[in-house]
């Protein structure tokens, strides 16, 4: 599943090339079709992101929230659009480019009040300025649940997948199974910072990048540099210490940490 970044990347992308459009909107597949007629003329005002959510503003007052899941894509495409191929759940063409979105878990019309729902469940978002880090803090400090865990849930804090939850941890020297009671806010503001400065760069550049400059080894201009600390890397050596990297699943995902450099 795409993680917070990748959302935020693709609203920024639809906010810079619909923004004060009148688009052509329509349903190939036929799911979306009743929605896409009423949408259909509308001027686009603005695209955001909270979490894993992506947000279509029109001028109307209409919002479409779209939520990929682990098979959505939306294309980018310069218009005129060829024909759609495949199954097609809403296409939107602006004056130079269009985007069809096939395979999302969720694209459905939304009211105010369904956007104010969806923010009451989620945590915060690193990549939303508004963001709160003592409100994931608060949830996290009065649990035992392992810190690790709760990085994934989206009630804690939203947008945060695998990738990050361990990269963040790695670099904080936190061991995913420590209990949220155990975790200072010292440490979490650090963690917090870090996560914020990492998934903006995910924005920025369109890939996870979580290694720190001194421990880059890669060779200059060559493919193959070190994008990640631990991540994928069970029973590979730790590139601080040297020891094996562990690995385990931990609430249905893969979890990766250096019993080292994370000591209990």
């Amino acid at each position: 599943m795409p993680e917070g970044h990748t959302i935020h990347r693709l609203a920024r992308l639809h906010h810079r090339r619909y923004r004060g459009q009148q688009l052509a909107v329509s349903s190939p597949q036929g799911r979306f079709v009743a929605e896409a007629e009423r949408l259909d003329g509308q001027y686009f005002t603005r695209a955001e992101a909270w979490g894993k959510h992506l947000l279509h503003h029109y001028d109307s007052g209409d919002m479409v929230h779209i939520h990929l899941g682990l098979y959505g894509k939306f294309s980018d495409v310069k218009a005129p659009m060829p024909p759609p191929v495949g199954q097609v759940r809403l296409r939107i063409e602006g004056d130079d480019h269009g985007g069809d979105l096939r395979g999302p878990t969720a694209c459905e019309m939304f009211t105010p009040e369904d956007l104010d729902a969806l923010v009451a469940r989620l945590g915060p978002d690193p990549l939303r300025k508004d963001a709160d880090p003592d409100k994931a803090f608060a949830r996290i400090h009065k649990s035992r649940r392992p810190l690790g865990a709760m990085l994934m849930d989206q009630k804690v804090i939203a947008g945060i997948g695998n990738v990050y939850r361990a990269e963040v941890l790695f670099r904080a020297n936190v061991h995913p199974m420590r209990p949220g009671t155990a975790v200072d806010h010292r440490v979490w503001q650090k963690m917090w910072d870090d996560t914020v400065e990492l998934m903006d760069v995910g924005v920025r550049r369109g890939k996870i990048i979580t290694i720190r400059s001194e421990d880059d080894h890669g060779t200059p201009g060559m493919r193959g540099r070190p994008r990640s600390y631990v991540y994928r890397r069970r029973g590979e050596p730790c590139r601080i210490c040297g020891n094996t990297i562990l690995g385990e699943v931990m609430e249905g995902r893969n979890l990766f940490w250096c019993p080292s450099c994370q000591p209990d």
